[in-house]
C-alpha cells in the first residue's frame, strides 16, 4: 500500500496507528492541534491490559520499551468506606495482566518510535469536507489545507472528523470528576498517603459521592473526586478561586474521614473540573469512502478502564487491516469497522450498567483508567 494516511490527533490511538503503519512501510502524517508534545499535562496512570492495550503494543513492536516504563507495585488496589475503614486491600503480586504506566510516558514512547516529522504540531482542524471518490480536504485554523485519500479521525471526544461520518455529538454523562494533586505525599501529606496505599484507592458509599486516588511516580497522589450532579451544580463553584473551590467541593463530602477529604482540601494544585461525556449507545455509521475514526472519536464512553486500551487497539487493528488489504482501502476500512463497532458497544454497556455496582466495580472505575 502506497496511499499516504492522514491522521488527525496525536493521542494514543492515532500514534499507535502511525507506528503500526511505519513498521509495515506505509507512510502517514499525524496532524495535532497542540503546539508541542509538552503543551499540556497528559493525565495520570493507565493500566494497559493484556487482552487489548498490550496487543496493540505488540503490534507496534514496542514491548521492550513498554516494559521499561511500567511502574512496579502500582497494580495494588484498595477500597475504603467513607469513615476510612479498609474494606478491600489487594496487593500487587506481580501476576496481574494490567501493568500501570504514566500516560505521558506511554505517549512519548510512541512519539519516539516514529520518524522525525511524522507529527505536525500546531495544526488545529477547523473543518473537513468531502471531495468525492474517497478524497477529503482538511482545513486548519491558519487556513492551510491538506487533501487526502485516506483520513482517520483520532481527535477525541469533540472530533472535527466525526461529522463527515455521523451526526452524533457527545452528551453529558451525569457525572463529573474534580481533579487534584498532592506532591511528595509521604512527607508532606502522610495521612492521605497512608489512606491511598501503594497503588490505587477508591472510597465511597455507592451513592453520588466517591473519591479515587492513584499513587504516581515521585510520591504524587493523583486524586479524583467524583460527583453525580448536573452541570449547573458545578456552575455555582468559583474554580477561579482554588481554595474556595476546594472547600466547596469538600463540603459535598461532609462527614467523611479527614484523611479522605484532605485529598481535596490539601491539593498542591488548583482543582480542575472534568465533566464526563458519552456518545450514544451503539454509535456507528454507514461506510463513507476514504475516512474512519478511532478511539474516543468513534466510541466515547464513561470511564470503565478501557478507553485508552480500546483507542490503542483501534489504531493497531486499523493499521493491520490496511496491511492485510493492500490497494483496497474500502475493504480494509470495512473490516476494521465491523470488528470495532460491536467491541465498543459492549464496552459502553459495561460502563452504563444500570444495576447498583459492587464496591469492587467502582474501584475498577478509578484503578483501571482515567
Amino acid at each position: 500500500m502506497t496511499t499516504h494516511v492522514t491522521i488527525i490527533g496525536a493521542g494514543l490511538g492515532g500514534l499507535t496507528l502511525a507506528r503500526v503503519l511505519h513498521v509495515h512501510g506505509i507512510p502517514a502524517t499525524v496532524y495535532e492541534a497542540e503546539v508541542s508534545p509538552t503543551a499540556r499535562s497528559q493525565g495520570g496512570m493507565l493500566d494497559i491490559h493484556d487482552y487489548n492495550g498490550q496487543l496493540a503494543v505488540q503490534a507496534a513492536g514496542l514491548m521492550d520499551e513498554f516494559r521499561s516504563i511500567v511502574l512496579e507495585g502500582r497494580q495494588a488496589v484498595r477500597g475504603l468506606d467513607r469513615e476510612g475503614n479498609v474494606l478491600v486491600d489487594e496487593p500487587d503480586d506481580g501476576t496481574g495482566g494490567r501493568p500501570e504506566v504514566q500516560r505521558g510516558e506511554l505517549r512519548q514512547m510512541l512519539l519516539d518510535s516514529l520518524p522525525a516529522g511524522t507529527v505536525r504540531w500546531g495544526h488545529k482542524v477547523s473543518g473537513v469536507r468531502g471531495l468525492g471518490n474517497g478524497r477529503h480536504e482538511v482545513t486548519f485554523a491558519d487556513d492551510s489545507t491538506v487533501v487526502t485519500s485516506l483520513l482517520v479521525g483520532a481527535d477525541g471526544a469533540w472530533s472535527r472528523v466525526r461529522p463527515v461520518l455521523s451526526t452524533a455529538s457527545p452528551v453529558y454523562a451525569g457525572t463529573s470528576f474534580v481533579e487534584t494533586y498532592l506532591f511528595d505525599a509521604d512527607t508532606r501529606h502522610p495521612a492521605a498517603a497512608k489512606a491511598v496505599g501503594g497503588g490505587s484507592m477508591f472510597a465511597g458509599d455507592q451513592g453520588k459521592r466517591q473519591i479515587g486516588a492513584q499513587r504516581e511516580k515521585g510520591g504524587t497522589l493523583h486524586v479524583y473526586a467524583m460527583l453525580s450532579e448536573p452541570l449547573d451544580w458545578f456552575g455555582g463553584i468559583d474554580f477561579a478561586d482554588p481554595a474556595a473551590a476546594a472547600a466547596q467541593i469538600a463540603q459535598a463530602f461532609d462527614g467523611w474521614a479527614t484523611e479522605l477529604t484532605v485529598l481535596i482540601t490539601d491539593s498542591d494544585t488548583a482543582p480542575v473540573l472534568r465533566p464526563l461525556y458519552t456518545l450514544p449507545a451503539g454509535h456507528r455509521w454507514d461506510r463513507v469512502p476514504g475516512v474512519t475514526l478511532v478511539g474516543d472519536a468513534a466510541h466515547l464512553i464513561p470511564p470503565n478502564g478501557e478507553g485508552a486500551n480500546l483507542a490503542m487497539l483501534d489504531g493497531a487493528e486499523l493499521g493491520e487491516a490496511l496491511v492485510t488489504h493492500p490497494g483496497d482501502i474500502e475493504t480494509a476500512l470495512s473490516a476494521y469497522e465491523q470488528a470495532m463497532f460491536p467491541r465498543s458497544a459492549a464496552q459502553l454497556a459495561t460502563a452504563e450498567d444500570p444495576d447498583n455496582p459492587t464496591l469492587e466495580d467502582v474501584i475498577k472505575l478509578f484503578a483501571r483508567d482515567e
